[in-house]
């Protein structure tokens, strides 16, 4: 994969590990992967997402959770919700899944991530080893099940620019898993995702 290099600065230089990749995986006995839940708020994304990593971890993975709100306390509390600050704050995310991934560690990232655009940055970051996971359930169950009270709030306007209901979610064309959260149970989500880490080599039996 080729090394990101910063445009707005010639005086960087990119320290290269000694250790490479196929080390990493020869030591942990597994293949990381950028695992990039997205859909609306309210499908079930971090749920889902926690419930795999939990999996993962009782059989003796080395995973990490990356969550939309967690993050946004954190490395991204400067940024709002204008499109700009979206944009960064899902280009912060995409560099940071790209340092867990060159540590071999699986890393599931959970947030709203609404334009393809974006995505396709991430994806593009990643490489070969990210993973969309489209979490799709209808806005209508989603803002039936509210979780937050943020549709409320949307729809009386206290929130702008609230995906779904003031900004657009453009769904993934080709995602490599469909998980649809209105319909299937929980446990059956979570079975399709390690059945796919599985089935590509990312973990063994």
């Amino acid at each position: 994969m080729n090394p990101i290099k910063n445009p707005k600065s010639r005086n960087l230089t990119l320290l290269k590990s000694g250790v490479s990749r196929k080390d990493r995986i020869r030591v942990s006995g597994q293949k990381s992967a950028v695992l990039w839940f997205t859909g609306l708020s309210g499908s079930g994304k971090s749920t889902v997402a926690s419930a795999v990593e939990t999996k993962l971890n009782t059989a003796g993975r080395l995973t990490t959770l990356l969550d939309g709100d967690n993050v946004r306390h954190g490395l991204c509390a400067d940024l709002g919700f204008s499109v700009a600050d979206r944009h960064e704050n899902i280009r912060r995310i995409a560099h940071l899944s790209r340092l867990f991934w060159e540590a071999n560690v699986i890393t599931l990232v959970s947030f709203i991530s609404p334009f393809r655009a974006e995505r396709r940055m991430a994806r593009k970051l990643v490489g070969a080893d990210f993973i969309e996971v489209f979490v799709d359930a209808p806005l209508a169950v989603c803002e039936k099940r509210d979780p937050k009270g943020l549709y409320k709030k949307a729809r009386r306007g206290e929130i702008r620019e609230f995906t779904g209901i003031s900004s657009p979610y453009e769904a993934p064309k080709n995602p490599e898993i469909i998980l649809r959260t209105g319909e299937e149970a929980l446990d059956a989500s979570v079975k399709k995702v390690l059945a796919y880490l599985k089935t590509k080599g990312y973990i063994g039996a």
